[in-house]
């Protein structure tokens, strides 16, 4: 009788063994049996888009400097010069300023005057903008801060060749025999837009105050200008003259690194007073007081650019006057810019601008979202519209970010959860798998215009290549099926839980961060909340201003985000530091105090990029960047959503804005157009807000 009931115990046993690994592994075979294979990325349909052609010019063709015969000025300025407000222009100008050439303007040399009425979405947070403070974008940085850049790289879409940049402030540079030491010529004589004389410590301030502090919430870093893991070190020659010493020999990636996005040069003789390092007050200020050590009333400002902004009212009206002091002059001498006032209104969305444009009301929009595509399209077809559009190559792309950061940012179990849930690949395959990009793409806007997107480099991307695509698609079942095996399992409620570790019971729910100026970015939210859910992943989402999400990302206190994706992605050149954790502040998976914690394939990622950015074979570069994408879209390092085209729509009665100029490539719009050489003739000028002023400073 023992006996029987010992071997009835031991079968008991097998079976009890048996259930447990058919349960637990049945779930796996079927997950992998359940879930379709990615498809091939899709041709894209075909579009008439139209506009006229880029004409291309080698840039010396553009600018150049030089000394001329006799400049001339704005003829109301006259009278500040008579009664000692202002020096004679040629005394403001520099020794060499730099010169438009006719041979660069689609419309020749101008007339002084008018009004160009802009938009912006985006609150003023303040102007001192390299240190992570936002000034309002929509433009607001380009046209008073970013004139005053080493080099410029917009406006190369212009150019006959694609890597070496326009000079700006660096008028010339050269290499030395080994490639290892690049010496900068400066502007001479140039001056503030407060009449203080521009030198070479402006230059080094912007390095040591910004770049090598990281206690500054600035673009870049030491590690953004370090190749094969060593620093590259910047010094003064002399009042006019920096040199920099590299690590190797001519990276190609350096001239990115001090362009109109990364290194404006910021005015030591304003603002080193008040950087924590060089402060002479007592109590010394914190960094949260530098960042925010121009504050919106901080006015007028301190500019190379071509105007000032000398008046704001909060989320209502800014103002801009020409810059006295400007560097730059036409071929004729006559000193830039030609307009004399830049009016920005605020708005709410980024929507305002489209309107505004088809108003008549303001002189230029991005056309980047989609829902307003239709009706700015119809209106420009109208015989009385005041405004045209052009498109360009589909390079206007739609993601979703994930935080990858195991610690920084990560209060509590719910947040590290939630960053491990977004380092399982099955996880983000899912969310692919649960995601409609054709059926968002087409709720926005029916039509050819928008289509799915598996993120990774743009479609016209000029190194784009569809077969390096691996492409998930919608498919729930697939999703259900990864999740799964996951372990996540779904509540009565429909709502997944974690079933172990520390938040073993939990409902699985993630913010999503969306953006307010951004109107698609809400309309991308709003899709997934209901998309994702059902498979069982809740989503929270909310929408923040620019300077909260700005301060969230740089602080790390964020899950997801839909974002318009960066140039990087059209043009991977532009910032590499974009592409893969090769900085401490990339934005998807920030360092902190401890070493991070980066998956294998961002590190092939590192491997591609760090290759790339020393590669001038543009077959080379092509090569890698195939590689790059297929891993990026493979891993889903970020779950593109739709990609489209972006439109530029300008007023018609401006002149000198190039054919073919793309609202994002190098750089945006505001970066490429150089609008200190726009002018409008004198029967279409509009009345100022502040006619025949300039800025005045306190002493």
């Amino acid at each position: 009788m023992k006996l029987r009931q010992a071997l009835w115990y031991v079968f008991g046993m097998f079976v009890c063994v048996m259930l447990i690994v058919t349960t637990t592994s049945v779930p796996t075979a079927n997950a992998q049996a359940q879930v379709k294979p990615p498809i091939p990325y899709p041709d894209p349909p075909k579009l008439e888009v139209g506009g006229a052609p880029v004409k291309r010019l080698p840039i010396s063709q553009i600018v150049t400097y030089k000394k001329l015969p006799q400049y001339h000025q704005a003829p109301w300025l006259d009278k500040f010069v008579k009664d000692g407000t202002l020096p004679p222009v040629e005394q403001r100008l520099p020794k060499e300023p730099a010169v438009y050439l006719k041979s660069g303007m689609k419309d020749g040399i101008g007339v002084y005057g008018d009004l160009w009425r802009a938009f912006s979405a985006c609150p003023t947070a303040g102007y001192n903008d390299l240190a992570g403070t936002t000034m309002g974008w929509f433009g607001i940085e380009s046209y008073s801060s970013r004139y005053g850049s080493l080099v410029k790289t917009g406006p190369l879409f212009r150019a006959d060749q694609d890597i070496e940049p326009m000079p700006e402030i660096a008028k010339s540079w050269d290499w030395s025999a080994d490639g290892k030491v690049m010496t900068l010529h400066l502007i001479e004589g140039a001056k503030w837009s407060d009449g203080v004389p521009f030198t070479a410590d402006d230059v080094m301030f912007t390095w040591e105050g910004y770049i090598l502090d990281d206690n500054v919430n600035a673009p870049r870093h030491l590690d953004a200008w370090s190749w094969d893991g060593k620093p590259a070190k910047m010094e003064k020659v002399d009042d006019y003259t920096i040199k920099i010493t590299f690590p190797i020999a001519k990276p190609l990636d350096v001239f990115y690194l001090m362009n109109e996005d990364n290194f404006h040069v910021m005015p030591a003789h304003q603002l080193k007073p008040l950087h924590p390092k060089w402060s002479e007050k007592t109590p010394k200020p914190t960094y949260k007081d530098f960042a925010n050590a121009l504050p919106p009333d901080a006015l007028p400002l301190v500019t190379m650019g071509p105007w000032v902004i000398t008046e704001y009212k909060t989320d209502e009206l800014m103002i801009m006057r020409r810059n006295p002091y400007y560097w730059k002059v036409d071929e004729d001498g006559n000193q830039l810019p030609y307009m004399d006032e830049i009016q920005y209104r605020k708005g709410p969305s980024g929507i305002g601008r489209d309107l505004c444009t088809i108003a008549g009301d303001c002189d230029h929009t991005n056309l980047e979202n989609p829902s307003s595509f239709v009706e700015s399209m119809t209106k420009a077809q109208s015989p009385d519209a005041k405004y045209s559009i052009s498109w360009g190559p589909e390079t206007l792309g739609y993601d979703i970010e994930f935080n990858f950061s195991l610690d920084v940012g990560a209060k509590d179990d719910r947040d590290k959860a939630v960053r491990t849930l977004f380092r399982d690949l099955r996880f983000r395959q899912a969310l692919s798998y649960a995601t409609d990009r054709d059926g968002i793409a087409q709720s926005i806007m029916k039509g050819p215009f928008l289509r799915g997107w598996a993120g990774g480099l743009y479609p016209g991307a000029p190194d784009f290549d569809k077969n390096s695509v691996v492409y998930y698609p919608y498919d729930p079942p697939s999703a259900n099926a990864l999740l799964d095996e996951m372990g996540l399992k779904k509540g009565s409620d429909g709502i997944r839980t974690w079933t172990s570790g520390p938040m073993s019971g939990q409902p699985v729910v993630i913010q999503l961060m969306a953006s307010q100026d951004q109107k698609e970015t809400q309309s991308v939210a709003e899709a997934v909340v209901n998309q994702w859910s059902a498979v069982g992943i809740k989503v929270n989402m909310k929408i923040w201003d620019s300077q909260t999400q700005t301060d969230a990302m740089a602080a790390g206190n964020w899950d997801m985000r839909v974002y318009r994706q960066d140039q990087a992605f059209a043009l991977p050149f532009v910032n590499v530091t974009a592409l893969a954790p090769i900085t401490k502040n990339f934005r998807w998976h920030l360092e902190g105090d401890k070493p991070r914690q980066m998956m294998d394939f961002e590190k092939d990622l590192v491997d591609i990029v760090n290759k790339y950015r020393v590669t001038f074979d543009p077959a080379g570069r092509k090569k890698l960047m195939f590689d790059y994408n297929n891993i990026f879209t493979k891993n889903v390092y970020d779950l593109g959503v739709f990609v489209g085209r972006y439109g530029l729509g300008t007023a018609k009665r401006v002149k000198n804005i190039p054919d073919g100029t793309p609202v994002f490539l190098y750089t945006w719009v505001e970066d490429a157009v150089l609008l200190d050489q726009v002018w409008t003739p004198l029967d279409q000028q509009l009345k100022q807000n502040r006619p025949e002023t300039i800025p005045i400073y306190k002493k």
